[in-house]
């Protein structure tokens, strides 16, 4: 039984707590009842989680006798669009979820995603609680109030910031994940690392095996992850300078995603993976890092089972043209300029603004033909 940690995300009006252990749901709704007395809940969820997760969590509400009404879309980063947006909003008005009311996000990041946006929205703005129950979830998007949905032009391209009231990292919800989607997650962990911690990389370097066997390792990694990104949303929330540095590989990664359709052809843990490697790989090109530190990056995903090549992606091999396309459909885009999270050195990345597309495209005509 591992001891219960708790991070506070410390933004004035909006400041609430991450809580990290094991059995979280059995405790949910009590810890519910007392923060959020007297309202309704209306649970987010998706088909694959509902089947392990959502009779824990509900019998814990039943329990404490709260009130809730369910809201289940199917599983994968297909549901982060518009059609799906419209289902859930009409069910959360036909539930008569009130705007005192509070939405539970219980799934990974796509209803994490999906339910904080329909949140953000619904009644003019509800509050919600994050209930993640993926590795990658738990160590990223369900911290620091992104949510949003995808568009035909690209990811994440329709959204809000909009913060929890209550995150909720319950390690048990991480035994069911199928082990490709745990890898996917242990990228993101990866991008800690590498964007200003390098003890924290060589860390993950020697205790890695701990980490996917779930043991001691696991807990910690996950509450220095969410150390490290509170200290990025305390200091920038609406990511107006430094909180870009999360989005080490997210440029790169993000485009591929466009290109495999937001499918199970790559995951985004693996996307970022990839576009880790393309970063150091791009930032060596420029002659900001050697060859080495892309070397020692592009192993260790290796050496954990991710994809860290263009070529990995399963099926057909995206083209040159649709990566620079979805690449300039980037939010990072400035009237045209690209902008991109560069490094100097294993934890030394930078914001790197005004690259030149043609740089960019030559690295990429040079990666794909790999």
């Amino acid at each position: 039984m591992t001891q219960v940690q708790k991070i506070n995300i410390s933004l004035k009006e909006r400041a609430y707590d991450i809580f990290i252990a094991d059995n979280l749901l059995k405790t949910a709704g009590e810890r519910l009842k007392m923060q959020f007395p007297n309202s309704r809940f209306g649970i987010i969820t998706d088909e694959n989680v509902a089947s392990f997760q959502l009779q824990r969590l509900t019998a814990s509400l039943d329990e404490v006798g709260l009130d809730y009404a369910i809201i289940t879309v199917k599983a994968g980063e297909k549901s982060k669009d518009f059609t799906t947006l419209a289902n859930v909003m009409d069910e959360i008005l036909a539930a008569r979820l009130e705007r005192n009311d509070i939405i539970i996000a219980l799934g990974g990041g796509v209803i994490g995603d999906l339910a904080g946006f329909a949140a953000s929205i619904a009644r003019r703005g509800m509050d919600f609680v994050q209930i993640p129950t993926s590795l990658l979830a738990q160590i990223d998007s369900s911290v620091g109030g992104k949510t949003g949905i995808n568009a035909k032009a690209g990811k994440n391209l329709v959204g809000a910031f909009h913060q929890p009231k209550l995150v909720l990292c319950d390690l048990d919800t991480l035994k069911t994940l199928p082990e490709r989607q745990f890898r996917s997650g242990y990228g993101e962990m990866v991008k800690y690392g590498l964007i200003d911690d390098e003890d924290f990389f060589f860390w993950l370097e020697q205790n890695h095996e701990g980490i996917f066997a779930q043991g001691e390792a696991l807990s910690k990694a996950i509450a220095h992850c969410c150390k490290a990104k509170s200290r990025f949303v305390i200091a920038d929330e609406k990511e107006l300078g430094m909180r870009a540095l999360l989005n080490l590989g997210h440029t790169f990664g993000h485009a591929l995603e466009a290109t495999a359709g937001y499918s199970d052809r790559l995951l985004h843990g693996e996307g970022v993976a990839i576009g880790m490697v393309l970063a150091h790989g791009f930032s060596a090109k420029l002659g900001l890092i050697s060859s080495q530190d892309v070397i020692r990056v592009q192993r260790h995903l290796q050496l954990v089972g991710l994809p860290t090549t263009i070529g990995d992606i399963e099926g057909e091999t995206p083209s040159l043209e649709q990566i620079m396309n979805a690449i300039m459909q980037d939010k990072k885009v400035k009237r045209g300029a690209l902008t991109f999270i560069l490094t100097k050195g294993l934890g030394k990345s930078f914001i790197a603004n005004d690259i030149d597309a043609n740089e960019v495209k030559d690295f990429l005509k040079e990666q794909i033909n790999k």
